[in-house]
């Protein structure tokens, strides 16, 4: 992978590029004129995408996919559910509240995230983990800048604190009963097709199954719950010692060990 900026950067734009490219080790192309695909086509190192750098966006382009970019897309709208008081499947099966620490161990492209984020507060705590390199950083980087223009959601998108770490040896460094709910979204036993914003994570987002080890670990730090979120026909809860509480209508399920 190679980093560059938009066509016509500013300083701003060039020092971010800088910047996120020492962060994730690759080297920083000058845009000059060239098209991304040409750019690509240049640099050997690009096999694995071309990340675009603006003074306020971060998007990774590929040969074979759609960009990956962040946007809060269903997570704003269920936020907006929460703001008029409608209930959320994840946060009730989690029974999240009011200054409630939550770690999600899967972030993905934040969406969860920011919806606990929004349901426990100002005074709650969300840490938001992921392993991958590019996409902690495309997902930290556009919480920080996206707008809403609703200012209480984009406190929430603010306050999440994005660390880029496997899963499962932070856990290992945590104290027992030291955060309230631990979840994870891993990626789906079987794959929801149908979802098309789904499609560039899947290139780029780390694939092994939840390990048995990893929820035992999850239950010695957790306080008040974990969450599991699954296919709906998939077999992961069963494997995995969760209880299916809540299944939704879009192929999405939740399973919840109780503390």
């Amino acid at each position: 992978m190679i980093v560059t900026t938009i066509e016509k950067p500013g300083a701003d734009a060039i020092e971010r590029a800088r910047r996120i490219a020492e962060e994730l080790d690759c080297a920083c192309v000058r845009r000059e004129r060239h098209t991304l695909r040409g750019l690509a086509r240049r640099r050997k190192d690009a096999a694995d995408g071309v990340l675009v750098v603006g003074p306020d966006s971060l998007k990774l382009a590929t040969e074979d996919g759609p960009p990956l970019f962040f946007h809060p897309s269903m997570a704003l709208v269920r936020v907006k559910r929460l703001r008029d008081g409608e209930p959320d499947a994840m946060i009730r099966a989690a029974g999240a509240a009011d200054g409630d620490t939550v770690l999600d161990c899967t972030a993905g492209l934040g969406s969860d995230a920011l919806v606990f984020s929004y349901a426990v507060g100002p005074e709650g705590n969300v840490t938001a983990l992921e392993a991958s390199r590019v996409l902690h950083a495309i997902v930290r980087e556009g919480m920080r800048t996206y707008e809403s223009g609703l200012p209480d959601i984009d406190g929430a998108m603010r306050r999440i604190h994005h660390v880029r770490s496997d899963h499962a040896e932070y856990l290992r460094g945590l104290p027992d009963r030291s955060v309230d709910i631990v979840y994870f979204d891993p990626m789906f036993s079987k794959p929801v097709l149908a979802s098309a914003s789904l499609l560039p994570l899947r290139s780029v987002a780390e694939g092994a199954p939840l390990a048995p080890e990893t929820v035992e670990e999850a239950k010695r730090v957790a306080r008040k719950s974990v969450v599991l979120k699954e296919h709906r026909d998939g077999s992961e809860f069963e494997r995995l010692g969760f209880e299916r509480i809540r299944m939704t209508a879009h192929s999405v399920a939740y399973g919840v060990i109780r503390i």
